[in-house]
């Protein structure tokens, strides 16, 4: 079913959107769970790298996205506290999409307004965990796997056995 609309639109994510968010964490990564305060945290410290896709006046996708620094990723539902300074590449944090929405663009669209993001603050990367289920997606988004630390590979097998941290340079 294809259902974009010109009214479905990524905008900057709001706290009054943690609760959508949340609920659509769950319905799309059950196997990676993370409480609405780790939402609520990545606004807070990074807005300009949280967004919303509405349409038809209901949230049917988000990005979490902020400055990071490292090849480390971090810990699935766990607080950062503060950004890392200074960063050295974007990190995605999350990106889902609503079953209905999927196969429209709008995982592309997100993607590159976290590159607008990453370049706003001079950063020339994009790093992200990705678990097993998603792997395929962002090898076609043209991320690869970086060489991880035994400390990486433990934050990694807390994801998944199959997860992996990859980059890409912003284009």
């Amino acid at each position: 079913m294809n259902t974009s609309r010109a009214d479905t639109i990524w905008r900057l994510m709001t706290p009054d959107d943690l609760d959508h968010v949340t609920a659509l964490a769950a319905t799309v990564h059950p196997d990676y769970p993370e409480d609405t305060a780790i939402f609520a945290e990545r606004l807070r410290l990074a807005p300009d790298g949280c967004l919303s896709l509405t349409g038809a006046g209901t949230l049917c996708g988000y990005l979490i996205s902020h400055p990071w620094r490292g090849l480390l990723s971090p810990p699935l539902n766990t607080l950062l506290g503060a950004l890392p300074a200074p960063a050295e590449r974007w990190y995605i944090h999350d990106l889902a999409l609503a079953p209905h929405a999927r196969g429209q663009g709008y995982a592309q669209m997100a993607i590159a307004k976290a590159e607008d993001a990453a370049r706003a603050h001079g950063l020339g990367t994009l790093t992200l965990t990705s678990t097993r289920h998603a792997l395929q997606f962002w090898a076609r988004q043209g991320f690869t796997a970086e060489e991880t630390s035994a400390e990486e590979q433990a934050i990694l097998a807390s994801y998944d056995p199959e997860a992996c941290l990859l980059s890409r340079r912003v284009g």
